[in-house]
């Protein structure tokens, strides 16, 4: 039976329209072998980068239609999703200077050498291929950036591989209008409308993993989702690469020199920073370390007044709603536990920020505490007052993985390059994917040096979904062996048709 698919509103918790309905097995496997169909077209370079060009575009054309449909599902508000659009056009052109460059593929040409040692080599030549169709589970957060137009999709095509989309449930129009903007753009660039498929339903996503034409997964979402997802791929018959991205607390570690400086600076970036997005975003700050004493007195009050001073807003939908309700009051009612701006009901659909406080020595010595040890999404942040370095060791030594981590330095410390300050920030890249000095994690950019990833939970695999090298989570080498050249791809032949970067027997060539 077909069940409906409605787009509802976070503000009033209302249905607005009728959507979609929720994709059967049937739905699925067409709209896989739909994608698997169009492979065989997405080879030629020039045309995907047309495609990921032409998508920018039209996602600009359209952009008052899909933002304000975006608004109605989420309650982002207008000035951040005009944002993130500017963002997603942006990545997606991004991607297409990847994919003209050439460089991605990782060409490496070694040629025969019968006088080699200890024996004599072959002629080698590697490089890398798209895996093939690639499902992408979209994130409730970022309706545009991480979601049906998003890094995932955009990587993907630009590696050569055609993608399903499993939308998500909280923002369905917003992910239609998205996906028929990506099939125009593929039909203009002369691909077939089936090189990007939508399907919705939970069901739908469970079959997506399974489907056995499906080479690889990527995944924004909770630790529960994503790890459910995760198992599935890997208990495929022919398990499949699975690049999720779960959960991340982001710890924050403020000196006693950087409080002593700057106390009431920090205090306000803070406040900014973990309410930002009402607290919705996967790199706002869930636990932050600062010194006890006069100094630390000085950074939680600046953190109170800003605090305080900072609105209700409305979450996604009702049960994230209900979920932060319920997380705050947990670990709120935890031995110990301070609320100096309790977070909680903020009336008529929103929640009100607000952070905690708890002592370093009851953190770090006792398992009752550990769900300050996990993120809660919404406007709520954790701080963890510490009395001297071995409780700040202690409690770091506790962290699960994460995407970022984060440490606020005096200004002597920061031009050490040694003692204390060096030796934190070694703890810290043993935690996080990206680790910053005097600033805030909130704001991924979007650079070809970025990492958008981390240890366990954070992610599933140590990859990054921010950034050029995202592409590399869609393929995979091959070498040829003493292949004659009329054989060889493009690429891979002396004199190099394409043009690519290749390292051709150890030297670099451009």
């Amino acid at each position: 039976m077909a069940v409906p698919v409605w787009s509802v509103d976070p503000r009033t918790g209302k249905q607005r329209e009728q959507v979609a309905v929720e994709a059967t097995a049937g739905d699925v496997d067409a709209a896989v072998r739909a994608a698997a169909a169009a492979l065989p077209a997405l080879a030629d370079r020039s045309v995907r980068s047309r495609l990921l060009r032409g998508a920018a575009g039209l996602l600009e054309e359209d952009a008052e239609r899909i933002i304000a449909a975006a608004d109605a599902e989420t309650a982002l508000g207008v000035p951040r999703l005009t944002g993130e659009l500017a963002r997603t056009a942006y990545q997606l052109r991004a991607f297409a200077d990847v994919v003209e460059e050439g460089g991605f593929l990782d060409v490496i040409i070694d040629h025969a050498d019968p006088d080699a040692k200890p024996i004599p080599r072959p002629d080698l030549r590697r490089f890398k291929v798209p895996l093939g169709v690639v499902a992408v589970y979209a994130a409730s957060n970022f309706p545009l950036a991480f979601s049906v137009p998003g890094g995932d999709t955009a990587s993907a095509l630009a590696a050569g591989c055609p993608v399903v989309v499993k939308a998500h449930p909280d923002h369905p129009a917003t992910s239609a209008l998205c996906a028929d903007v990506l099939r125009r753009a593929a039909v203009a660039a002369g691909l077939p409308d089936g090189t990007i498929g939508l399907v919705h339903g939970f069901e739908a996503g469970v079959a997506l993993v399974k489907h056995p034409s499906i080479a690889a997964a990527g995944f924004t979402g909770s630790v529960p989702g994503g790890r459910a997802l995760f198992d599935a791929a890997a208990a495929r018959p022919r398990p499949i690469p699975f690049h999720g991205e779960l959960g991340s607390l982001n710890p924050v570690v403020v000196t006693e020199e950087a409080a002593a400086e700057r106390a009431e600076q920090i205090g306000a970036g803070l406040a900014g920073s973990f309410t930002l997005g009402v607290g919705q975003f996967c790199t706002k700050p869930g636990l932050v370390l600062a010194p006890g004493g006069e100094h630390g007195d000085r950074l939680v009050a600046a953190l109170t007044g800003a605090a305080a001073g900072a609105g209700p807003g409305v979450l996604l939908d009702a049960r994230m709603r209900d979920n932060f309700l319920k997380g705050v009051a947990a670990r709120a009612g935890l031995p110990g536990v301070a609320q100096p701006v309790p977070a909680g009901d903020g009336g008529e659909h929103a929640v009100r920020p607000g952070f905690l406080t708890v002592a370093a020595a009851d953190l770090a010595g006792q398992d009752a505490y550990d769900l300050l040890l996990e993120e809660c999404f919404g406007p709520l942040t954790v701080v963890v007052r510490y009395g001297s370095a071995a409780e700040l060791a202690a409690v770091l030594d506790r962290l699960p993985g994460n995407l970022t981590a984060t440490a606020h330095l005096g200004a002597e410390e920061a031009t050490r390059s040694g003692g204390e300050a060096a030796e934190l920030l070694a703890r810290l890249t043993a935690l996080a994917g990206r680790v910053l000095v005097n600033g805030w994690p909130t704001g991924v950019a979007v650079a070809p040096a970025q990492h958008h990833g981390g240890p366990y939970p954070a992610t599933t695999s140590t990859s990054t979904s921010v950034g050029g090298t995202a592409i590399e989570r869609w393929l995979r080498p091959v070498a040829y062996q003493d292949t004659p050249p009329a054989l060889l791809p493009p690429e891979l032949r002396d004199d190099n048709p394409p043009g690519v970067p290749r390292r051709v027997d150890g030297v670099l060539e451009r």
